[in-house]
């Protein structure tokens, strides 16, 4: 039964099984870590479950169909025959899934060709990256904090008045949008604001409030400016 099993292959070069066990092992954890840091740092409305499946699957896949092809041309040929019947029609929402895939891909390369010290320290290195990424939220951009939107009564020479007091709370702010009415004074006016302490919105809001010529106010938070 040992013998059928370690010699069961009839190519030309003999399978080192011992070999092709460590790298479909090394590869079935490869997937597992990736799939555990994906779990841990995803965000967002798109995760699936078999999507993380596939993380874990996928590098062994790769793996095997290295080790099936042996440097040998035509079964490469063959192989790529084969694939041309099948047709994967999955469309990834995040860039950062597509980066995963890539990389396990990657991976499972690495350990197909038997290059085992190349496959974990990518791995190793790769999760940091993506730890890192999701840790620091690198590549957010907070440039805001509230959005004002009110109708100013008084006429647009004295928006003075409005804008200093906006400025005694907030360390900066943009004017978003201006619209006037014909035939009448004042104007619909948008203010974005970064806020020199979040905490005292309610006050800010109160003096607003509480200023000659401000009407119909109305107030949002904003989000930071990056996807979900």
């Amino acid at each position: 039964m040992n013998e059928w099993l370690t010699f069961g292959d009839t190519a030309p070069i003999p399978t080192d099984l011992n070999t092709l066990l460590l790298a479909l092992l090394l590869a079935f954890l490869s997937g597992q870590f990736i799939a555990w840091i994906y779990m841990f740092t995803h965000s967002g409305l798109s995760y699936s479950r078999s999507f993380v499946n596939s993380l874990i699957i996928i590098p062994i896949t790769v793996t095997l169909v290295m080790l099936v092809l042996d440097n040998n041309i035509v079964t490469a040929f063959s192989l790529l025959a084969v694939f041309a019947i099948v047709r994967f029609r999955n469309i990834l929402r995040d860039t950062l899934d597509t980066v995963y895939i890539l990389s396990l891909i990657v991976v499972g390369l690495a350990l197909g060709t038997q290059k085992f010290t190349t496959a974990i320290s990518g791995v190793g290195i790769m999760s940091l990256a993506f730890v890192y990424l999701w840790f620091t939220s690198f590549g957010t951009r907070h440039r805001y904090d509230i959005i004002v939107n009110l109708e100013w009564t008084k006429s647009l020479n004295e928006l003075t008045q409005l804008e200093a007091l906006l400025e005694r709370h907030a360390s900066n702010y943009s004017k978003a949008s201006q619209r006037t009415q014909e035939g009448r004074d004042g104007a619909f006016v948008s203010y974005r604001l970064l806020l020199r302490n979040p905490d005292m919105t309610a006050l800010l809001i109160e003096e607003l409030k509480g200023l000659n010529g401000v009407k119909a106010l109305n107030t949002m938070n904003a989000e930071d400016e990056s996807e979900i």
